[in-house]
């Protein structure tokens, strides 16, 4: 199996963890449907649960719920009842005595305790201001939490990656002294129900903290909008650790993270529009597809109504209406044929996959080489040893463009950088100047030319690839 190249005991404990933390709390995967996934015995899951997290998958579960719960009834303003069904108990009853069990308290304890009405209300102010005045009518329903993470974060950085990729009607991004947030419409199935809303995440620097707030509509949905958020935002990197391999090499970006991504979808399908043209180019492309065909969605803010289209409406576009938006035929094909593959289940594109089998997955669809299914493993499946050795700011970035082969000089380079060759990238691109060599103006710079304004430029091999492809089809 791909994943026995590594370290297989570990990686197969964190890819158990990640189906774990990516599925319902109310339908989580058995042990046996764990193994089916891994392809490994049930027996060799329990046993690597006890090696490396010690305790077996069941508690392990119990304990990611009863968590979730705490959250809730800390953070939120949701009745008890909600509480236990987000956080996967099937009954009140079980989950009241659970919590009391573990916690020494009933929930309605816990959240007497904090005060949390108070504490809500407060945010919910604070949090309005952070907008324009016409949008400060706010649904009261909403819910907010705080999500911690580990300084130094360097919060310019990310918001500017976010700012420079902002779609009009479903994105807003503020990123000055003053404010730092993002706003956005969002939609997310779980189990047979899909819910859809809008999500607001504003940093907090002083506490170290994001406060994450989403719609009423997509409360049933929290603890699934949590994970991504962190995700997103990569609130669970270590920078001392990270810094230990790459500082040396990379002094003084500690605080860099690697953009995630809520939805894995939305980032593959903007890695492949993006091929081969500026960040400004592809943002146009991704902003005619989002008002061609997401669907509208009512929001209390006036920059906030529409959704990115949906894998299953791509998945039946006609090649030709991809076409009327400027988009090239290569990019039809590679747009259509990762839309079905999404769809019909074949490919999954979130941090439970398993990163190498997803990377073979999208490199044998038309229109996806390495650079780009690469790029994807490093935001969607959130893969911190992914590594677009074939991008050309790389090379320059790393000095190695005169090299008679230079893809293969960055790939020698950089093992010294394993297992963090992702935020290797990310602080290589960061040492790009803002206008690029080849002459081209900063605010047009092609993918990778333009460091964190850039997502690396497609390799010459991505564009070889749709090319034979058009000729073999």
């Amino acid at each position: 199996l791909m994943w026995s190249i590594q370290d297989a005991s570990h990686t197969l404990a964190l890819q158990a963890t990640r189906l774990l933390d990516e599925a319902p709390l109310d339908a989580a995967p058995s042990v046996a449907d764990l193994a089916a996934k891994l392809g490994v015995s049930d027996r060799h899951v329990r046993r690597i649960f006890e090696a490396h997290i010690g305790v077996s998958p069941l508690q392990y579960l119990q304990t990611r719920r009863l968590l979730t719960a705490k959250q809730l009834l800390t953070d939120t303003q949701m009745g008890i009842g909600e509480v236990a069904l987000a956080s996967g108990w099937g009954s009140l009853r079980r989950f009241n005595a659970a919590f009391a069990e573990h916690y020494r308290m009933p929930p309605s304890a816990l959240r007497k305790a904090t005060g949390v009405a108070t504490g809500n209300a407060i945010h919910a102010d604070q949090s309005a201001r952070s907008l324009p005045k016409d949008s400060q009518n706010l649904a009261q329903a909403s819910s907010s939490v705080l999500l911690g993470y580990r300084p130094p974060y360097d919060i310019a950085a990310m918001l500017s990656f976010a700012q420079t990729r902002q779609l009009d009607t479903m994105e807003y991004v503020v990123n000055n002294d003053h404010m730092t947030l993002t706003l956005r419409s969002f939609s997310i199935k779980i189990g047979q129900n899909m819910h859809q809303g809008w999500v607001r995440s504003s940093f907090e620097p002083a506490r170290n903290a994001l406060r994450l707030e989403v719609s009423a509509s997509l409360r049933p949905a929290l603890p699934a909008i949590i994970r991504r958020t962190r995700a997103a935002f990569d609130l669970d990197a270590n920078p001392a650790a990270i810094d230990a391999m790459l500082g040396a090499h990379f002094p003084q970006q500690a605080g860099l993270r690697v953009p995630g991504a809520l939805d894995g979808f939305e980032v593959a399908i903007r890695a492949i529009v993006g091929q081969q043209v500026t960040v400004a180019a592809g943002r146009r492309f991704v902003q005619r597809m989002v008002d061609a065909f997401g669907q509208d969605i009512s929001t209390p803010f006036p920059q906030i109504s529409k959704l990115f289209p949906t894998p299953e409406k791509l998945a039946n576009t006609p090649p030709e209406q991809l076409g009327a938006l400027g988009i090239v035929r290569q990019r039809q094909g590679a747009i259509i044929a990762l839309a079905r593959a999404v769809a019909a289940g074949e490919i999954d594109l979130n941090a439970s996959s398993n990163a190498l089998a997803t990377i073979e997955q999208l490199k044998a669809l038309p229109g996806v080489g390495d650079w780009t299914a690469q790029y994807i493993a490093m935001r969607a499946l959130r893969w911190p040893d992914a590594f677009p050795a074939g991008d050309v700011a790389l090379h320059n970035a790393l000095g190695v463009r005169g090299e008679k082969q230079p893809a293969r000089a960055a790939e020698a380079a950089s093992q010294a950088w394993r297992p963090w060759r992702s935020y290797a990238v990310l602080r290589a691109w960061a040492r790009l100047p803002l206008q690029a060599s080849s002459g081209v103006k900063s605010s047009e710079k092609a993918e990778g030319e333009g460091g964190l304004l850039g997502i690396g430029l497609s390799a010459a091999k991505d564009a070889k690839v749709t090319q034979r492809t058009q000729k073999n089809t």
